[in-house]
């Protein structure tokens, strides 16, 4: 589903990605981790097409260079680490923006547009907040709104960038499971990031190590979260536990 290959990208008068190689087979689930700065969020940024790069993205067997704006989006959707919504947005509005791509310039949506978001509403029971104000609900719902408004899109490859950062662990696994059941329900292909390694380890099928921009480490979870990758990239004193569905880090005082 997805080949980035050698891909550089320079913001302002620092190159934060060094020639990042990364494939995601459709289906997969891979989620980027690495420290602070490491250009995870770049990375996503450069395969949606938010930021230039060099190198080459090629997305369902087509380099990105040569897909148009509105194709590109029909084939990759993206829920940001903090999504920008107007004062005042209903979410039924909000969640419509993800159908944009199939609707003619100074067009309307159309009713197969309707039908497809009231799909997306219910199974994300998310359709008794429709006319809600999305800074009325709470960090669990907004997040499933976010989430509304991507798979609206009906693309096929997922962008998720720290999708759990600002909630609670409940709400964080509520969303998880939530991604998992929808990907394999439509199946989709989920790029994401995520500070959390435990997490991270138990629903991705692949992790991959930034470090510094570029590619320190990629695999399953488990040759990924060792002690002394953790340490040498995260220069953090951990112990990896064997967990029920994936490796569990613990961090360790230092003294």
């Amino acid at each position: 589903m997805l080949a980035v290959e050698g891909v550089r990208v320079t913001l302002g008068d620092a190159e934060v990605l060094h020639g990042v190689d990364l494939t995601v087979a459709s289906g997969e689930w891979v989620t980027v981790i690495g420290p602070n700065g490491a250009g995870k969020s770049t990375l996503l940024r450069a395969v949606g097409g938010a930021v230039p790069c060099q190198g080459r993205i090629i997305i369902d067997g087509t380099p990105t260079s040569a897909l148009p704006r509105r194709r590109r989006a029909q084939l990759v959707a993206t829920v940001a680490q903090q999504p920008v919504v107007p004062p005042g947005m209903r979410v039924l509005d909000y969640v419509l923006l993800g159908r944009t791509p199939y609707i003619a310039p100074l067009g309307r949506e159309s009713a197969q547009d309707l039908s497809i978001v009231e799909q997306v509403l219910d199974s994300l029971e998310l359709r008794r907040f429709t006319g809600r104000e999305l800074e009325t609900l709470s960090g669990g719902e907004r997040q499933r709104v976010f989430l509304a408004r991507a798979l609206a899109q009906g693309a096929p490859l997922l962008l998720l960038d720290e999708p759990t950062s600002a909630l609670d662990i409940g709400h964080q696994q509520e969303v998880l499971e939530l991604v998992d059941r929808l990907r394999q329900e439509r199946a989709l292909t989920v790029l994401a990031t995520m500070h959390d390694l435990s997490v991270a380890g138990e629903y991705a099928d692949r992790l991959v190590l930034l470090a510094e921009g570029r590619v320190a480490a990629d695999g399953p979870p488990e040759q990924v979260l060792t002690e002394e990758l953790l340490a040498l990239h995260y220069r953090a004193r951990v112990r990896v536990i064997a967990g029920e569905f994936g490796p569990i880090v613990v961090p360790v005082r230092l003294s």
